[in-house]
């Protein structure tokens, strides 16, 4: 059966509070945060289970795994279900994951815990084309990139959250708490939270199917999720090896104060809700391009931090804040442009443009880690000031062609 479009699409907007999508950007970033509480806790979660270094990787691979599966088969799902009962049914599935990664105590099954953990997040997914629904085509990019930016500041606090949480109380505790926080979340949405029925009938299976043809057909889809995957690929490459970069002999930097490191990126996060004005007043084109110089200029500065100075952690800093600064504003635009396509498929749109870019995430992050290996700090540089400026040159071909 064909989708059935209700000839008031944009009936959310007008009925929304205007604290939801506050709410929502909350949400977000409590809920995108499990991806990456892991990440630095490898080398004791490793320890602890009997893992071998090799196997280790394991543990941050699958939670990826996990989460790319969730936007291919459970993201979708939002343009058929109800979505208030899919956000709740995966907030609980979440919690219970957490709980199973905090108790077990072989590697197996915290990697099977670990696996769930990144499906179940894909709760965000659902949200981010749920809050488009509550906004008009006036102001779509303003409520799109205020909820995008909880979703980042989510990702860039994961990292020394967990960091902190573990020095003190031990890593379990990360787990245990991030349990609570979601289930104390299902709770509150589900006394606060309406309910949306989206208006399409289609088979499960045709539903995943169109995710493909509109791969295929939609121009916009194809170039925006490309660019994202470079710029994500950088982003993702940054955050491998710069923490590697200040534990080594330049900076001796030790786990807390990496995460401190870390804190400076969240400073991009800013980016969301401006790039989504002033794509909200036409010149999301001009934001992606703007976004792309930035990133291959944080990576460009930060080939000269490596003196180990104090001026050079700065600089470093500075470069950090400004790619995430420029990934942030990609995104959002992004978002705003591929959502325009059609109210009535919005979470496909979202599940295959999150889907392409984490994979180029996933990849960078594993080219990071070869190119410090084989190249160290200048090499990581370079590569991840050539991802954007490919982004750059994609962008150039659409230009040619119109």
């Amino acid at each position: 059966m064909k989708p059935q479009v209700s000839s008031t699409p944009l009936r959310d907007a007008h009925a929304a509070p205007a604290w939801l999508p506050r709410l929502f950007a909350v949400a977000c970033g409590l809920i995108v945060a499990n991806l990456y509480y892991a990440q630095p806790l490898v080398g004791p979660i490793a320890a602890a289970l009997g893992m071998s270094q090799d196997a280790a990787g394991l543990i941050v691979t699958l939670t990826q795994i996990g989460y790319g599966l969730g936007l291919l088969l459970l993201v979708p799902l939002g343009d058929i279900l109800e979505n208030r009962k899919l956000v709740l049914t995966l907030l609980v599935l979440s919690a219970l994951a957490l709980v199973g990664a905090a108790v077990v105590r072989v590697a197996p099954l915290f990697l099977l815990a670990a696996a769930a953990i990144g499906i179940t997040s894909v709760t965000v997914q659902i949200l981010v084309p749920w809050s488009a629904h509550l906004a008009t085509e006036a102001n779509r990019g303003r409520v799109v990139g205020s909820v995008t930016s909880g979703l980042l500041l989510g990702i860039m606090l994961a990292r020394p959250a967990s960091s902190f949480v573990a020095a003190v109380l031990g890593w379990h505790a990360v787990f245990w708490l991030s349990a609570l926080l979601m289930a104390a979340l299902a709770l509150f949405l589900l006394a606060v939270l309406p309910s949306r029925q989206p208006h399409a009938d289609l088979p499960y299976l045709s539903l995943i199917a169109s995710m493909l043809r509109f791969m295929r057909r939609e121009p916009v889809l194809r170039r925006r999720a490309a660019y994202q995957a470079c710029l994500f690929g950088a982003f993702s490459l940054f955050w491998t090896t710069a923490p590697l970069f200040l534990a080594g002999p330049a900076y001796h930097l030790g786990q807390r104060g990496i995460g401190l490191f870390a804190l400076a990126g969240v400073a991009g996060a800013i980016a969301a809700p401006i790039s989504g004005r002033l794509a909200d007043r036409g010149h999301g084109r001009a934001v992606s391009v703007t976004g792309m110089l930035l990133v291959a200029v944080g990576f460009i500065v930060s080939r000269y931090a490596d003196s180990g100075s104090m001026l050079a952690l700065a600089v470093l800093t500075a470069a950090a804040i400004v790619i995430d600064y420029g990934v942030s504003a990609n995104l959002v635009t992004g978002q705003r442009a591929i959502f325009a396509l059609g109210a009535q498929y919005r979470s496909r749109l979202n599940g295959m443009f999150m889907a392409t870019f984490f994979v180029g995430g996933a990849i960078c992050s594993a080219l990071g880690a070869w190119t410090y290996a084989h190249g160290g700090w200048a090499l990581a540089c370079w590569t991840g000031a050539a991802l954007p400026l490919l982004s750059l040159a994609y962008f150039a071909t659409g230009l040619r062609a119109k």
